[in-house]
């Protein structure tokens, strides 16, 4: 008996990583019943994050009103791992999809990612991992750090107001009253990206565009981001905005790691850690995984990257279906994975493709289990 593994990202805007494992599997199963499949949701920090890890190993999802970006209430859900352990994600506070038609990264905050943060220490969490995708902010973290009892002042003593906009204004912090139960918790920000905080591949430059920023603001959202890191280095003697991931989230890591005194890892790496995805790997004989959009100069922080280099070293066959197959897609074969299917196999629009992707993706698992069954026999 055959035992697939089919552990997946999310498509993002039309399946999370559970159904499109789901999807997955139904069409492997119909070509051949008689395997066993093991499915495991995967995230990368991004939206979804918390479903996918708790789907993957257990926990409560629980849920917080918090400060939406646009300074809203909005219903956010994060996750209890187990008794000491939280996860949750910016987007879920600070999301793109809270924002919509009205993204503006300088007006947007990270406060109600602060909100949850003190939820889970109120509930017991000692250690918390924030996924820090699909944000719709640009604040550097002070939001997030002003909801945790931070002060950011401007020269006559009045406190920052919501978003990126004052961040020039900014005089002096007082990092003093900060929730004092974070010098002893673990914070871990999840990323899938390396950016740093400013200058040509910074938060601003390169994410600033699809929150809703114009070249103009692009330039003052740096220069503010910049000012910000100065001001923080006069404060704390060091400086974090070089770092890998520092620009993650609009500079939310940058955030993690000055105001919160965490640190950032790669989500993917990461959340494979916590589904224990390496045990479960070594027991299949195929393993199956996804996303929406692939090409060779994207891999970084990609989940099925992260998943295929794992296959390889119990050197077992991996297919990846991907919805959209980009260019250079021959540095995704060297990079582990054996075989690239496209879940859409003739012309159709994105909306087409979203409105299909249950049947689209069904068929891509039965395609996958087929080409497996056909290189077994032709060994």
């Amino acid at each position: 008996m055959t035992r697939v593994l089919i552990a997946s990202d999310s498509f993002k805007g039309s399946a999370t990583s559970v159904e499109v494992a789901n999807y997955i599997a139904t069409g492997a199963h119909q070509a051949d019943p008689t395997i066993q499949v093991t499915t495991v949701p995967i995230a990368d920090g991004g939206e979804g994050t918390v479903a996918s890890v708790l789907a993957a190993v257990g926990g409560e999802m629980r849920e917080e009103t918090v400060v939406g970006p646009l300074g809203q209430s909005v219903q956010a859900q994060w996750g209890m791992i187990d008794a000491t352990t939280a996860i949750i994600e910016v987007a879920e506070a600070a999301g793109l999809n809270l924002a919509k038609s009205d993204l503006d990264p300088m007006l947007t905050t990270t406060y109600g990612v602060g909100q949850l943060v003190k939820v889970a220490l109120d509930q017991g969490a000692q250690k918390i991992y924030i996924g820090l995708g699909g944000s719709a902010t640009n604040d550097g973290g002070i939001g997030m750090a002003q909801a945790l009892g931070g002060h950011f002042y401007d020269a006559k003593g009045q406190e920052l107001a919501y978003g990126g906009n004052g961040m020039l204004q900014l005089d002096h912090v007082d990092l003093s009253t900060l929730d004092h139960r974070l010098r002893s918790a673990t914070i871990v920000g999840l990323t899938d990206v390396a950016n740093p905080l400013t200058g040509p591949q910074g938060a601003s430059a390169v994410f600033g565009p699809q929150k809703g920023a114009t070249k103009e603001t692009i330039q003052i959202l740096d220069r503010g981001l910049d000012h910000l890191n100065q001001v923080l280095m006069d404060y704390q003697k060091r400086s974090c905005g070089n770092l890998p991931g520092a620009g993650a989230a609009g500079g939310t890591g940058f955030g993690i790691l000055t105001f919160l005194g965490g640190r950032l890892e790669p989500g993917i790496e990461q959340i494979m850690r916590l589904t224990k995805l390496d045990d479960r790997i070594a027991q299949a004989d195929l393993v199956i995984t996804g996303e929406g959009q692939i090409d060779g100069q994207s891999l970084m922080g990609k989940a099925p990257i992260g998943i295929a280099r794992l296959a390889k070293k119990h050197q077992l066959p991996v297919i990846l279906i991907a919805g959209s197959i980009g260019d250079n897609i021959q540095a995704v074969y060297n990079a582990g994975v054996d075989l690239v299917l496209s879940s859409t196999v003739t012309p159709m629009s994105v909306d087409q493709a979203i409105a299909n992707v249950q049947p689209l993706l069904t068929q891509a698992g039965y395609t996958a289990l087929k080409a497996f069954n056909l290189a077994a026999v032709t060994k």
